[in-house]
């Protein structure tokens, strides 16, 4: 089976984000500023991850409903990255998946481990 790659709408995302944060968020925070942000926002994925599949339970108040709000947050801040620092993320994953199929064709399916 031949893996079909194909835009994805990636590049609207990026303009979506673009537009919102230039009428509702004024601005773009620095970089710097949105790596920390976006290591915050993945912080709490993993918050969630080792409720949700770890050994902690959640305390009062928490709930696994939060994941997809959390894992938007993540997308939405790895976007203003994209923007801010002109990679055209979709260009820039379909170009990988490219690569990636290509190297991994008989990787995975050799290894043992994943059966």
């Amino acid at each position: 089976m031949e893996l079909e790659i194909q835009p994805l709408g990636i590049a609207n995302a990026q303009k979506l984000v673009d537009t919102w944060i230039k009428t509702v968020g004024i601005r773009y925070y620095s970089e710097l500023t949105n790596l920390a942000v976006l290591m915050e926002e993945i912080g709490e994925v993993a918050r969630l991850f080792s409720r949700l599949y770890g050994d902690q339970s959640f305390k009062e108040g928490e709930s696994a409903e939060k994941l997809a709000e959390e894992l938007s947050d993540v997308l939405f801040v790895l976007l203003c990255l994209a923007n801010q620092t002109g990679v055209d993320l979709e260009k820039a994953f379909l170009e990988k998946m490219k690569i990636r199929t290509q190297r991994d064709a008989q990787r995975h399916k050799s290894n043992s481990k994943l059966y």
